[in-house]
């Protein structure tokens, strides 16, 4: 099997986005978290976003297992199945049902949260059932601060599938890349939102009272 993910050691993998200086801050992240052992039949991609949001924002938004639709499109709902151990809490393990819109080549996905780590801002998942045709789907997300200001935030996200029958890996990567990117663009607008209104109410308290 070959090990692939953010591609060769000097150069930043074509269509990924990000500038050689961003590239070189993320190697490690990828090194650690976006390398995966592709097997025959099977194809993987990363894909990246700058959000000019703090990390903390962005990550607050990621690691909603049990509410993707926040930020994912294509879902219609998502319940998280009872876990008497767990409760509320989300950990390694939790099952969630997905209920996908209709017109898309699926209709529920049952998902297994595989990885959930706040102190390094890393999220991963899998699929395990449903009907769909992404058999073997596992992926990874994590939240990285750079030492831009200007940019703040870059989220990561890679996968790797098996190619279903009838398909090419071409075929699939398109299918996957489309969807994880009008993701990303969203989970962009939804975090820059929250952090606009958190930073506008922190202002607003911190405005002084006029006299009276």
């Amino acid at each position: 099997m070959d090990q692939q993910g953010a591609g060769g050691d000097a150069e930043v993998p074509a269509g990924l986005g990000l500038t050689a200086a961003e590239y070189e801050q993320l190697r490690s992240t990828v090194d650690a978290h976006h390398r995966y052992a592709v097997g025959e039949g099977q194809c993987s991609s990363l894909l990246a976003q700058r959000i000019h949001a703090p990390p903390e924002a962005v990550w607050a938004v990621v690691r909603r297992f049990d509410c993707p639709q926040v930020y994912k499109h294509f879902i219609r709902s998502c319940a998280l199945r009872p876990d008497p151990e767990a409760g509320d809490a989300l950990c390694p393990g939790r099952l969630r049902e997905v209920s996908v819109i209709s017109g898309l080549p699926a209709s529920t996905s049952t998902e297994r949260l595989d990885l959930l780590d706040d102190a390094a801002r890393v999220f991963g998942f899998s699929i395990t059932g449903g009907e769909h045709r992404l058999r073997n789907y596992r992926s990874v997300t994590t939240v990285s601060e750079l030492a831009d200001p200007a940019i703040c935030t870059v989220v990561l996200e890679s996968y790797v599938v098996d190619v279903p029958d009838g398909n090419t890996e071409d075929d699939t990567r398109l299918f996957a890349d489309t969807v994880i990117r009008l993701n990303l663009q969203k989970l962009k607008s939804v975090a820059e939102a929250n952090a606009a209104e958190a930073a506008a109410t922190t202002n607003s308290v911190l405005l002084p009272r006029p006299a009276e």
